[in-house]
């Protein structure tokens, strides 16, 4: 498949979809080994990678391994028929092996990482420099739903690595980074016009808060004017809960100026 463009390996995946579906039926009690060889001798090599990374995408790895298997329980004779560790509630996550990383490494990139931290885009980091990464992005108040968040990843991708490396770093009997927010930091008036600015340009508050380093309250004081009220820039209104519910009212058509409303209001009069 490593020849294949990300295109040609989306249309062979989507193609062994059928098959992987008719594996699962077959293991799942509809067949035997040999309607399973059957189906398996069928196919190319190539489609037997597709297949085993369709197979691989159906399963939740962070389900319980009881859960997964739980259809292997027991055979018709009352005989259990998977090891008894597999029905604790460790997830198929934790069922897969760990890399082998040199934890002797600990070269860090600075460059890298800084880039990291404002938001840029950068190549791959070594276990280390995310780590070291992730500590400065906490440090600035960031939470690790923030940072997927940020660099567009999906959902607990920041999480699942650390916890991963968390491990690796306790079996090694090494040290693992802190990860905890500092004190309050202070800024110039320069700093903040142009945090000020940016806001006004569209940044969002995890953005400023990964750029200079501070928290999102902290961002969103600094725009509204809570804090550094006599340093200049563009103020950001902060949003009122009488507008909210406006909002909400224009939005379910309930107010006064919703189009509902005014609907109703033409009609009324053209009686």
């Amino acid at each position: 498949m490593s020849s294949m463009n990300a295109e040609q390996r989306g249309d062979l995946a989507e193609r062994m979809l059928p098959e992987a579906a008719n594996l699962a039926v077959l293991v799942h009690g509809d067949g035997g080994p040999e309607d399973v060889s059957a189906v398996l001798a069928g196919l190319s090599a190539a489609e037997k990678d597709a297949l085993i990374v369709v197979l691989a995408g159906l399963v939740d790895p962070d389900q319980p391994v009881g859960r997964a298997l739980g259809w292997l329980d027991h055979d018709e004779h009352g005989s259990l028929t998977v090891p008894a560790s597999w029905s604790e509630d460790r997830t198929v996550r934790d069922l897969a092996p760990e890399e082998n990383v040199d934890l002797d490494a600990d070269f860090v990139d600075q460059v890298a990482v800084a880039k990291f931290v404002k938001g840029f885009r950068v190549g791959e980091l070594t276990d280390v420099e995310f780590l070291e990464a992730i500590k400065q992005c906490v440090a600035a108040g960031l939470t690790l739903t923030d940072v997927d968040h940020l660099r567009r990843w999906p959902r607990r991708t920041t999480e699942n690595r650390v916890n991963r490396l968390r491990k690796q770093w306790q079996r090694s009997g090494r040290a693992f980074p802190e990860l905890k927010q500092p004190g309050l930091r202070t800024f110039t008036p320069e700093e903040v016009v142009a945090m000020r600015e940016r806001a006004r340009a569209g940044a969002t508050d995890v953005e400023l808060s990964m750029s200079f380093g501070v928290n999102r309250e902290t961002v969103r004081a600094i725009v509204t004017g809570k804090r550094y009220a006599s340093c200049g820039g563009p103020i950001r209104a902060a949003r009122s809960a009488r507008s909210l519910k406006a909002s909400r009212e224009h939005m379910c058509g309930h107010g006064d100026r919703s189009k509902a409303a005014l609907g109703r209001k033409q009609m009324e009069e053209a009686a």
